[in-house]
C-alpha cells in the first residue's frame, strides 16, 4: 500500500473542509486515508466537539463503499427500549405500537458504511447484537427468528474511556477488541493551539458572509490570550465564540479586553452541577459531596435575604410587629441585636416601658404594647423601674453573672442588658 504524501493530505483536507497544519491532526487524517479502501472495523476516539464525525466521512468516501449509503447514529440519542428496532428493524406486532414490519438501519445500509457515535452508550444486550453482525455479518430483526445477512462497514466513535468501561461492566470486552482494529485519535483543540487562530480566521470569514458584515480579526495580543484558552467545547465552542462576536461587537478588531468578556473563566462555570455516577466518585467528588455543597449554598443564600428582609423590617415600627410576631423565620439572623421575644411578654412589658408616639401634637399609646395599662403615673414607672432591676439581678445571680445567658432568660439582647446595668448602676 502507497503512503499517503503531504499533498494528497491537504487535497482532504479540502475536500471535507478540515483546518489545521496541527502533527496529530495530520496523522489522523494520514490513518483514515490509509485505512478506507480496507473493511476494518475503525474506532475513532476524542473528545465531544473535535470533529470525529468528519473523519467517518473520510473514510467512506475514500472506499469502495463511497456509492453506497452512509448514515450517522447517535447511539446516545436513542432510547434503549427503541435502539435494537431502529438498528436491526423489528417486525409487525413484536412490541406494542410495532403496526409495520420496519427496516433497521443495518438493513438499509446494506453495502454502505454506518457510523456510531458515542457506541459507549449503547445497552449491553444491544453491544451483542452488533458483535454477531461485526463477526458473521448477520443480524435478527426485533420479533423474529430469521437470519439475515448485511455487508456493512461499521466506523464507531466514543469520547468516553471504553476500557474503563470495559473494567466496570459497562462494556463488553469481546467488542471492545473487535471494534478497536483500527483506532483513530482526533486530537482536542488545545493540542493543536497554533489551528485556534487558523480556525478562528475561517469562521470569522464565513460568519462575516452569513450576516454581510465585515469579518472579525484579532489584535496579537488577543491572538496569544486565544491560544491559551483550553477550550474545553473544540471546535464546536470555538464556532460558537466566534458566531457571538460576529453579531454583537461593532468593533471588528477584537482586543484582549473584549475577548475576555466572551472567554468563560475556566474556574467558574456557569453549566448546571454534574451529578457523577458512582463510578465516577473514585476520582472527583460524590454525588453526596455535590448535593452537600449546593444544599450549603442555598442556605447561604437564604440566610443573606432574611438578613436584608431584617434589615428593612427594622427601620419600620409595623415592620417590628410584623419581626415579633414571626420571630422563628428570623432565628439567628442578628443574634448581637435582636428583637425582644414574644415569648415572655411580661417580662418585656417590665424592661420596655411602652413608647409614645406625636402625632396632630396629641399624644398616642401604642396599643399593641399597653393594652392591659391605661393609664400610668409615676408612682407606677417608678415601680416598674424597681420590679425590672430586681428581674434583672435575679437572673444575673441565677447565671453567675454571665450577661449572654442572663439576657436570654430575660427575653431581651445582651446590648440591652448591659444597658439597663449602667442605668441602674448595677455592680
Amino acid at each position: 500500500m502507497v503512503a499517503i504524501n503531504s499533498v494528497d493530505i491537504q487535497g482532504i483536507k479540502q475536500r471535507f473542509g478540515i483546518i489545521g497544519n496541527s502533527p496529530l491532526l495530520n496523522y489522523a487524517i494520514e490513518k483514515a486515508a490509509l485505512v478506507a479502501p480496507t473493511d476494518m472495523t475503525v474506532l475513532i476516539t476524542g473528545e465531544s466537539g473535535s470533529g470525529k464525525e468528519s473523519f467517518s466521512k473520510i473514510i467512506h468516501q475514500l472506499s469502495s463503499r463511497r456509492h453506497g449509503q452512509f448514515i450517522a447514529i447517535n447511539c446516545g440519542a436513542i432510547p434503549e427500549g427503541t435502539i435494537d428496532s431502529e438498528l436491526f428493524g423489528h417486525e409487525k406486532g413484536s412490541f406494542t405500537g410495532a403496526v409495520d414490519a420496519r427496516k433497521g438501519y443495518f438493513e438499509v445500509t446494506n453495502g454502505g458504511s454506518i457510523f456510531l457515535d458515542e457506541i459507549g452508550e449503547m445497552p449491553l444486550g444491544t453491544q451483542a447484537r452488533l458483535l454477531r453482525v461485526l463477526e458473521n455479518g448477520e443480524f435478527i430483526r426485533v420479533g423474529s427468528s430469521k437470519i439475515q445477512k448485511t455487508n456493512v462497514r461499521v466506523v464507531a466513535a466514543t469520547n468516553v474511556n471504553l476500557l474503563q468501561a470495559v473494567e466496570k461492566g459497562r462494556f463488553r470486552e469481546d467488542l471492545y477488541y473487535r471494534l478497536g482494529t483500527v483506532p483513530i485519535y482526533v486530537p482536542p483543540l488545545r493540542e493543536r493551539d497554533k489551528d485556534i487562530l487558523l480556525l478562528f480566521r475561517k469562521f470569522a470569514t464565513d460568519f462575516s458572509e452569513k450576516y454581510r458584515v465585515k469579518p472579525l480579526s484579532l489584535t496579537e495580543e488577543a491572538g496569544r490570550l486565544l491560544m491559551q484558552y483550553r477550550f474545553p467545547g473544540n471546535i464546536r465552542q470555538l464556532k460558537n465564540f466566534v458566531e457571538q462576536m460576529s453579531v454583537l461587537e461593532m468593533e471588528r478588531e477584537i482586543s484582549v479586553e473584549t475577548l475576555r468578556r466572551y472567554l468563560p473563566d475556566e474556574g467558574q462555570s456557569h453549566m448546571p452541577a454534574v451529578i457523577r455516577g458512582k463510578d465516577q466518585q473514585e476520582n472527583g467528588f460524590s454525588e453526596r459531596d455535590l448535593l452537600y455543597k449546593v444544599l450549603f449554598d442555598m442556605k447561604k443564600d437564604v440566610t443573606e435575604l432574611k438578613k436584608l428582609v431584617y434589615d428593612v423590617l427594622r427601620e419600620d415600627h409595623f415592620g417590628n410587629k410584623i419581626i415579633r410576631d414571626h420571630q422563628d423565620l428570623f432565628d439567628g439572623v442578628n443574634e448581637d441585636e435582636p428583637l425582644e421575644s414574644p415569648v415572655a411578654p411580661a417580662k418585656q412589658l417590665l424592661l420596655e416601658p411602652a413608647r409614645r408616639t406625636h402625632a396632630d401634637e396629641e399624644e398616642t399609646i401604642e396599643l399593641d404594647r399597653v393594652e392591659d395599662i391605661p393609664h400610668e403615673t409615676e408612682d407606677d414607672s417608678l415601680l416598674l423601674e424597681k420590679q425590672e432591676k430586681e428581674m434583672i439581678l435575679r437572673a444575673l445571680r441565677k447565671n453567675k453573672n454571665k450577661r449572654k445567658y442572663a439576657a436570654r432568660d430575660l427575653g431581651i439582647s445582651e446590648r440591652t442588658l448591659y444597658r439597663k446595668i449602667k442605668q441602674y448602676e448595677i455592680e
